[in-house]
């Protein structure tokens, strides 16, 4: 296929696959605000991809009033009905998960396999199961007879905030659990990926979901800001990256609304030379260069190795991460799409070019051009014989950018892994079981893979220390970020 019936192609299936860009409040569809429209450049092709409603203050009270009118009747829902209403929606997101992800690839530049519609199914599923199944706990009462119980009480609105790599992903891992606990959502959906959220709020009220249970409102910092202040907004949940969140707490803090922050990473990964190192190098290449573009916050960022196979694993990740085919990412035969912008490509490079004064570039490092017109193309890049301390190895990249150091011992490895203010993941590769043990037992991050890249599912707690937030997503400590606990004390004499 030549390139203009490529482009050709890439723009007809835009065309046909996006849905109207518009506003959803309490069940009803807006198309046009007050506040205008802001463009979505396709980071594919550099063309205008379509332009959509920012919501204001009017839109966000519309939003807010709908969800507080819709509470009491959704709260109450009779817990076989909501439980199986989520599993009614996860079995519409499976029916369009091929649109879905195409709508995924277009406005994020994600190969059309890797939209994350497999795992935004299992979390609904998953908090399906948690409906009736979340109970309370009887407490012992003295010094006079009583009948003491906790009961777990849904917040009530949440205000949430979903990043722009997996968009629909990131907004199951919020709504599952927060329907579960009985509340109701008004989520801003991200400025560089809002269409995929539209199309789910579309698919989620006709799968049945009340009206005013989700709205949806595309816009900027000042659409947020609104959502933070309304009074009415029990909760606010964030993911995505520390000057936004501070951002947000600071807002929060006004009415001191509590929050929930999944933020990003720095992740070390630790290959020790008794490792598989076929299997380690792979992961570490992939996971970090190719896949998505290498945005992600849990990515292995930081390629820590023992010195003695240093060289061998380098020259396994280089041809890693010279291998993908890069290109339109709705081709099914394309591993690596564009970043999400020029502008991120223009930052991704820029710390790159930063850091050759004191790194070897052995692969990558530079913009790619392809026929599609775009440019947001950057190669995958690893940067060999890092310094521990400087900015490539400390400030997430969020790009398609590996940091390979190399380390002496477990002790060395181990303070190198922990030198940053993130926490959020941590990876270990090792055929010592004692080892593995001990340095995931050392290792400061919420979450650690052992020997590989672990799927992210929904029922297991994932989050941060230290700089990369607090509150967990996934598992029992998921659906507990959206309750509160009430006591009830009832004398007996």
């Amino acid at each position: 296929m030549n390139a203009a019936s490529a482009l050709e192609l890439h723009q007809k299936t835009a065309t046909q696959v996006l849905p109207e860009p518009s506003l959803h409040i309490g069940g009803e569809v807006v198309t046009a605000t007050r506040r205008g429209t802001l463009d979505r450049i396709d980071p594919t092709t550099g063309h205008v991809l379509a332009a959509f409603p920012l919501a204001g203050e009017s839109e966000v009270d519309q939003a807010v009033r709908a969800a507080r009118q819709a509470f009491p009747a959704w709260r109450r829902m009779p817990a076989d009905k909501r439980r199986r209403l989520l599993w009614d929606i996860a079995r519409a997101i499976e029916a369009h998960e091929q649109e879905l992800n195409q709508i995924v690839a277009l406005e994020t530049g994600f190969p059309v396999a890797g939209g994350g519609m497999t795992m935004a199914i299992d979390y609904f599923e998953y908090y399906a199961g948690w409906v009736d199944k979340f109970e309370g706990e009887l407490i012992t009462a003295y010094p006079q007879p009583a009948l003491d119980y906790v009961k777990y009480e849904p917040h009530g609105v949440i205000g949430a905030f979903v990043p722009f790599n997996g968009p629909v992903l990131n907004t199951a891992m919020k709504l599952a659990p927060a329907f579960a606990a009985g509340n109701c959502v008004v989520l801003k959906s991200p400025e560089l990926s809002p269409f995929g959220v539209m199309r789910l709020a579309e698919i989620l009220r006709d799968a049945g979901l009340p009206d005013g249970v989700f709205s949806v409102l595309s816009g900027d910092k000042e659409t947020g800001q609104a959502i933070i202040r309304h009074p009415d907004v029990a909760k606010v949940v964030f993911t995505g990256g520390g000057t936004v969140a501070r951002s947000i707490m600071s807002v929060a803090a006004e009415s001191l609304t509590p929050v929930t922050l999944e933020l990003g990473g720095k992740s070390a990964n630790l290959i020790f030379a008794d490792a598989d190192l076929d299997a380690a190098a792979h992961v570490a290449a992939f996971v970090s260069t190719v896949a998505v573009a290498g945005q992600g916050c849990l990515f292995p960022t930081r390629l820590m190795v023992e010195e003695s196979v240093y060289d061998e694993v380098l020259e396994r990740v280089v041809a890693v991460s010279n291998s993908p085919t890069i290109g339109d990412p709705l081709d099914p035969t394309v591993g690596m799409g564009p970043v999400i912008s020029e502008s991120a490509a223009d930052r991704i490079l820029s710390m790159v070019d930063e850091a050759r004064s004191g790194a070897r570039v052995v692969a990558g490092g530079e913009r790619l051009q392809t026929d599609l017109g775009g440019n947001s193309f950057v190669r995958p890049t690893v940067l060999a014989d890092v310094d521990p301390s400087s900015t490539i190895a400390q400030q997430e990249v969020f790009g398609p950018v590996l940091a390979v150091m190399p380390f002496k011992d477990e002790a060395h490895a181990l303070k190198m892994a922990n030198s940053t203010e993130h926490g959020l993941a941590a990876y270990v590769h090792t055929n010592d079981l004692k080892r593995a043990h001990r340095v995931a037992d050392g290792l400061v991050a919420g979450w650690v893979g052992v020997n590989g890249f672990p799927d992210l599912t929904a029922s297991a707690p994932f989050g941060g220390v230290k700089g990369s937030g607090f509150g967990r997503e996934g598992g029992r400590a998921g659906i507990e970020e959206y309750v509160y606990q009430k006591n009830v004390h009832v004398p007996l004499s």
